[in-house]
């Protein structure tokens, strides 16, 4: 092994580490000299491309397009809809002024108090504010709904304990912002976009979600619904990947946005809002790496495939390189990503190992006695297994091999999750439960009172109110702190 896998941590021995460890080693992301902002490296950003592009294409497929607005908010915008404020307002970046100067007695760069901005400016921290204040201008009437934009961002939420992708000053994202023209509209906008989260992370992260609704205590500032989807990590924590946001006629009541219905009266346009953001990243990672290193879904992964040589001399070197040629090209006629790697300034025993750490799905060699018998070695990634097979067909085999890997790590994860959703009935068992991880499902009385004491006690939250759920947990029972009428069981969960 190469030495940079000598030194990742085991997720047994320090799950946390294991993380850190493996984000900064496999040349995702690092600390950036802003405290509490990341670098992206190229191979990170490579697959939030990958993730990117699918997604804006699951978008556009359902009617939405790109628009762009500003990094800048007013800060009176963010005071016309109060729980939206007082949801975020702890977290927001403010700019006073718009000039620097140098100081007299030259000992550096000042802010110049002459330039002091007759109103505050904030960075975003989301842009339904800003969003709301341009539809006002673009909505009149019904035949201008629905608005369906879609925005490719970054966005600032002050944040002072900070992890690489799961929590960061600054991050990626992307966020809908619908308008509509009813009510059932609107919901069902909000829904369908929650739907399509969940088939992206299923079908392409290959991680299992659980679709809900929130609690009103968990739910997005300034909305009357948020549904989320959730996804379990190795370490038993919860990991919210997405949400979608159901804002009734708030914020087009913060705004004035009105518009003429058919029936030629005045009335409030309906809204969502919606996102996911680079904590997707942390939910790839946590979900199916290993103490190897990464083990990336190939739908996501930026390189599919990774062919290397093993070569006694130059001459040999050119005859697999000839041969590879050939298998290279067949390979990207499917539309599969590879990578030839026959630089000579690594061995092929670092190269192994690097590839290994970087999640690779399918790794080719091909030596000198694979030359001469038209063979080839191949290892997939999630079980480490190796064979040896001919180079007749081997680019369809290849492919097929890739969708099995992308089968068998969703079926990994999705045995790892089930394993891990418990039924508790009394709060004693609860919070024995809740030591050892996972989801849990029991009965809550529907009250914040209970729930903040749920938090306070266990440090566990409704992670959400399941759509998919059996029979057994939809039938009423009582809630295992008060005992108080419960309607149905909940999901709970630590959580990142």
């Amino acid at each position: 092994m190469a030495k940079e896998l000598k030194d990742l941590t085991k997720r047994s021995e320090n799950y946390s580490q294991w993380y850190n460890d493996l984000v900064v080693k496999a040349d995702l992301a690092e600390q950036s000299p802003v405290r509490g902002c990341m670098v992206i490296k190229p191979y990170g950003y490579a697959i939030w491309e990958k993730m990117q592009r699918q997604l804006d294409d699951m978008f556009k497929a359902t009617g939405h397009v790109n628009a762009y607005f500003p990094l800048l908010i007013p800060k009176s915008y963010l005071s016309r809809e109060a729980e939206h404020v007082e949801g975020f307002a702890k977290e927001c970046a403010v700019v006073t002024h718009y000039r620097l100067k140098n100081a007299d007695d030259g000992s550096g760069v000042i802010v110049d108090p002459a330039a002091k901005l007759e109103e505050e400016l904030i960075i975003r921290p989301t842009s339904e504010t800003i969003i709301w204040s341009t539809y006002k201008n673009w909505i009149n009437s019904y035949r201008d709904l629905p608005i369906l934009c879609n925005q490719w961002a970054n966005v600032v939420r002050w944040e002072m304990r900070t992890r690489l992708f799961l929590r960061t000053a600054e991050f990626l994202w992307q966020e809908g912002h619908t308008a509509h023209a009813t009510r059932e509209e609107a919901e069902a906008e909000a829904q369908k976009m929650l739907h399509v989260y969940g088939d992206f992370a299923e079908k392409y992260m290959a991680v299992p979600v659980i679709k809900g609704v929130k609690s009103a205590n968990e739910r997005f500032a300034g909305a009357l619904d948020t549904y989320t989807i959730e996804g379990l990590m190795q370490d038993g924590k919860a990991l919210q990947c997405g949400t979608s946001h159901f804002l009734g006629q708030n914020f087009a009541k913060a705004f004035n946005v009105q518009f003429v219905d058919k029936n030629n009266k005045l009335d409030y346009v309906w809204a969502t809002s919606w996102g996911v953001s680079t904590r997707l990243m942390g939910a790839l990672i946590m979900t199916h790496s290993d103490d190897n290193g990464l083990v990336l879904p190939p739908h996501l992964a930026p390189i599919q495939v990774v062919i290397i040589p093993i070569y006694k001399n130059d001459e040999q070197l050119k005859q697999i390189d000839a041969k590879v040629e050939g298998i290279v090209n067949a390979l990207r006629a499917l539309g599969i990503s590879v990578k030839y790697d026959n630089a000579d300034n690594k061995r092929p025993g670092f190269k192994f190992a690097d590839y290994e750490l970087k999640g690779v799905p399918v790794r080719l060699v091909m030596g000198g006695r694979d030359l001469e018998n038209n063979t080839i070695e191949i290892m997939r990634r999630d079980t480490l297994e190796k064979e040896t097979r001919t180079c007749d067909g081997i680019e369809a085999y290849v492919k097929d091999l890739l969708e099995e890997i992308q089968a068998n790590i969703y079926q990994k994860a999705l045995k790892y999750r089930n394993e891990h959703i418990t039924k508790v009935d009394t709060y004693d068992d609860f919070k024995e439960q809740i030591e050892k991880g996972g989801f849990i499902l029991a009965h809550w009385d529907g009250t914040t009172e209970t729930e903040e004491r749920i938090k306070e006690e266990t440090k566990a939250t409704i992670r959400c109110i399941p759509f998919d759920a059996d029979e057994e947990s939809l039938t009423p029972g009582v809630d295992m702190v008060t005992g108080k009428p419960s309607a149905r069981r909940v999901l709970f969960a630590r959580a990142y």
